[in-house]
């Protein structure tokens, strides 16, 4: 069996240092530098700025409840992350999820 990846329109729960819960949409599961990372768009209604994008890295797992998402934390590993969004952004694939919903 393989890892568990979550797919674009499947949702994940984020949880903060501070107790709060927030449900996200999963934009994207993408490569970048030999590793994976996610994407993660709040979903409304839950008091957060729902224009901003989460990005982790992202490690898989067998099942969805042992998948781990970790902080990007150096500077130049964010930016290569964040070319590579901009890239996935730009392209026309991307383009045509969003058309579809």
């Amino acid at each position: 069996m393989g890892a568990f990846i979550p797919e674009e329109n499947d949702t994940m729960t984020l949880s903060f240092d501070d107790g709060a819960d927030i449900e996200c949409a999963v934009v994207a599961v993408f490569p970048a530098g030999g590793k994976d990372y996610i994407a993660l768009l709040p979903l409304e209604g839950q008091g957060v700025d729902e224009d901003e994008v989460y990005i982790y890295r992202f490690i898989g797992a067998e099942n969805e409840d042992d998948v781990k998402l970790e902080d990007i934390d150096n500077d130049e590993e964010w930016d290569m992350v964040s070319d590579a969004f901009d890239e996935l952004l730009d392209s026309e694939e991307f383009d045509e999820i969003f058309e579809e919903e």
